[in-house]
């Protein structure tokens, strides 16, 4: 077999696996939802002022998408690594040809679809729902820096699982991790409302290339090849990191 067929292979059962547990789909898709209802009808937006949502609605659509690109492939794969080596899975996986690399390529490639369909339900909510305009021209580019971002956070999410000493180990990692990160990252704060001294620091998360990219491109108009380029060197870096991470046994 070869390597794309390895990885259709181990992707196709990636895939089956996800849609047969009915909760995690439910909450995949609806909380995007949630999401939009809350920060975007709820809440509002663009109330002006200098406080967290003065700003227009277009200003935050990087942030719901933030959302779903961050925490899910961080506690998918992450939680997938940690089960897998607690059942010895890899210890099985290691005498087939599937190397750890294309493993982890293919429930990357499953998070960027399963991503990609909820990413597609927040735009079309923000559109439906509130006053922000994202133009159908910035679609393709949000959807390379959603897969870019999701590949990423794969690799993360396995060095998470492959570091962390049980499954619960990794659900309380990925959310010590994520919190933090999404709101210190361009999406929902401004730099603006940081501390002077602490704005240099937001440059060293990964989400705020994905988030100042994203915005550039559907809310300000203007091209995002510089945070791009940033945000695909970062996710070919933690994508090796987390592949070479991966236990061949355990």
């Amino acid at each position: 077999m070869t390597t794309v067929g390895r990885v259709v292979a181990e992707g196709g059962a990636a895939w089956r696996s996800f849609v047969r547990r009915r909760t995690a789909v439910f909450f995949t898709f609806f909380f995007p939802v949630i999401l939009i209802l809350i920060f975007g009808v709820l809440v509002r937006t663009g109330g002006g002022g200098g406080g967290l949502f003065s700003k227009p609605a277009g200003y935050y659509v990087p942030g719901y998408l933030a959302v779903v690109v961050l925490f899910t492939p961080l506690s998918r794969v992450g939680h997938t690594v940690a089960r897998h080596r607690e059942s010895n899975r890899f210890e099985k996986l290691a005498t087939t040809p599937l190397s750890r690399a294309e493993w982890l390529l293919a429930h990357a490639l499953v998070n960027v679809v399963i991503i990609g369909l909820a990413g597609l339900i927040i735009l079309g909510l923000v559109a439906v729902l509130t006053p922000a305009d994202v133009a159908l021209a910035a679609l393709p580019t949000v959807a390379v820096f959603v897969a870019v971002a999701v590949a990423l956070f794969c690799g993360f999410g396995a060095l998470l699982g492959s570091l962390a000493d049980s499954q619960d180990g990794v659900v309380a990692a990925s959310n010590g991790v994520a919190l933090p990160l999404l709101f210190l990252s361009e999406t929902f704060v401004p730099p603006s409302m940081l501390p002077a001294w602490f704005r240099p620091a937001v440059n060293l998360s990964p989400l705020t290339y994905f988030a100042r990219g994203v915005r550039d491109v559907t809310y300000a108009g203007t091209g995002a090849g510089a945070d791009l380029l940033v945000l695909a060197v970062l996710a070919v870096a933690f994508f090796v990191a987390g592949a070479y991470a991966i236990p061949r046994t355990d």
